[in-house]
């Protein structure tokens, strides 16, 4: 059978791409190559029967956020948000955290000195955030709200580091390392900001949920209302060469470059086909996900009703783990991202036991085993942790990427997110989501406006094969 278009790849991008093409009554069908779809939303009982975790994304903020999937009646194909008492914190050697929490005025009761200043700077940005959310969120243009994008845009462009100089106290600096930390940059590089300033933003206007039953409930719930749209997936189908595929006027790639070289390579122009060899992709992670008997027991008794846990004691030495682990070094005590999602969704670990989540930054395509590091940092503000340890699953950055072929070097961000990225992903062109031949694209978080769940990459490059082979429009977002 041939349809109108065809999309490799069931991550949150091809799944968006889907659902945005077959709403104007494009036929569509997307192709996996593994057994299950997902990408990036995946979850298995990795350790013992009955502990169910999430594979690679866990806590989604991005995810209720984004202005696409607001639109989808999501909730109608089984998705439910659970939302932790606490969105994030930030525990410190001294027994205490910091905290990010649902409101700005919740968030300046743990910073103590820093209150004022951490109001001058968010709350200018989280009142601006319904009014530039697009702009943040698609390929640079011109902003609907120039203004308020300015504003944004002149934070966004700094570095964490020069951001951090606003706050005088140790409290305020160490949250805003862990916020910067997830752009996988060292804190001292030009834009390294940005995504510490859309994670609190995001934070403070829909909060960091994690779907009830695991991450595998988006994925599932997206696939569900595409197929309700009369959308087509395939499973198992592993694609190698454009020529596998059934006929069709556009196809849509959720890859990233290097495998768009594979798959395309012999269609492309030479000139686009060195820019994607120029792509340059970032750090990798090391994932390990654990069963346990108990909660862990931080000392901290933020952390004990937060979703997400930031690990890494001070600015400092968040940031010099950050940068050493850029040039290539393993460190001994590794910045931290965990997760706690059986605290609040008890589908994920038998009755009184529990789940834990994280991943550390490691030098890209690393095979080195960091589990003792990344268990001596939770050891450090939650003693006694590893003696309720029932079993434990790991990944290496290789075994990352030969789980999910995006995940180049266990880069989990489609790419670095740096200057020299941030406005030419993945190549210089008009439109990055086209390709140099008419009627191939590129959907990837390899696209604008990047890495997480929120579909936006799909959904823009749907938008342009709309307009480009199918002379339609998208439907709009608000």
């Amino acid at each position: 059978m041939d349809y109108d278009a065809i999309i490799v790849g069931s991550g949150p991008n091809g799944l968006a791409a889907g659902i945005a093409l077959q709403q104007q009554g494009i036929s569509v069908l997307i192709i996996e190559a593994k057994d299950t779809i997902g990408g990036g939303m995946r979850s298995a009982e990795l350790t013992l029967p009955g502990f169910t975790h999430d594979i690679c994304s866990a806590i989604h903020p991005m995810a209720a956020a984004s202005p696409f999937f607001r639109t989808l009646p999501l909730e109608s194909h089984g998705l439910e948000y659970i939302y932790p008492t606490i969105n994030a914190a930030h525990p410190f050697d001294n027994g205490e955290a910091a905290v990010l929490a649902g409101s700005l005025a919740e968030t300046m009761h743990y910073l103590g000195n820093d209150a004022n200043a951490y109001e001058s700077l968010f709350k200018p940005m989280v009142s601006d955030w319904p009014a530039i959310e697009l702009d943040v969120l698609s390929p640079i243009g011109i902003p609907r709200s120039p203004f308020a994008f300015i504003r944004f845009g002149l934070h966004a462009i700094q570095s964490a580091h020069a951001i951090s100089r606003r706050f005088s106290t140790e409290k305020a600096k160490g949250l805003w390392a862990g916020m910067t930390a997830h752009s996988l940059l060292p804190l001292t590089n030009v834009a390294s900001a940005a995504i510490g300033l859309v994670l609190i933003a995001v934070g403070h206007r829909h909060g960091w949920p994690l779907p009830r039953g695991g991450s595998q409930r988006i994925a599932a719930a997206l696939a569900s209302y595409f197929k309700s749209l009369g959308g087509k997936i395939e499973t198992g189908f592993t694609v190698s060469a454009l020529s596998q595929l059934p006929s069709s006027r556009a196809v849509l790639l959720d890859v990233t470059p290097r495998q768009l070289l594979q798959i395309a390579g012999h269609k492309l122009s030479a000139i686009y086909k060195w820019q994607l060899g120029r792509y340059r992709y970032g750090m990798g992670v090391y994932k390990i996900d654990w069963a346990l008997d108990d909660p862990i027991p931080f000392t901290a008794e933020a952390c004990r009703t937060a979703g997400t846990v930031h690990l890494g004691n001070t600015f400092r030495e968040i940031e010099n783990s950050e940068a050493l682990t850029w040039r290539g070094k393993h460190v001994k005590n590794p910045f931290v991202l965990l997760a706690q999602q059986s605290l609040f969704d008890s589908s994920r670990a038998p009755f009184g036991k529990h789940t834990a989540w994280a991943y550390c930054h490691v030098p890209h395509g690393s095979t080195e085993d960091m589990t003792a590091a990344v268990e001596g940092q939770i050891e450090r503000f939650a003693p006694g942790f590893r003696e309720r340890i029932l079993s434990r699953h790991v990944f290496n950055s290789n075994e990352f990427e030969k789980y999910n072929p995006n995940y180049i070097g266990g880069d989990i961000n489609g790419g670095a997110i740096d200057i020299r990225q941030l406005f030419t992903r993945p190549a210089l062109r008009w439109s990055p989501y086209r390709t140099s031949t008419k009627g191939i694209y590129i959907c990837s978080s390899s696209t604008p406006p990047g890495g997480g769940v929120h579909g936006m990459c799909g959904y823009h490059a749907a938008k342009r094969a709309l307009r480009d082979v199918f002379n339609l429009r998208a439907t709009p977002l608000s």
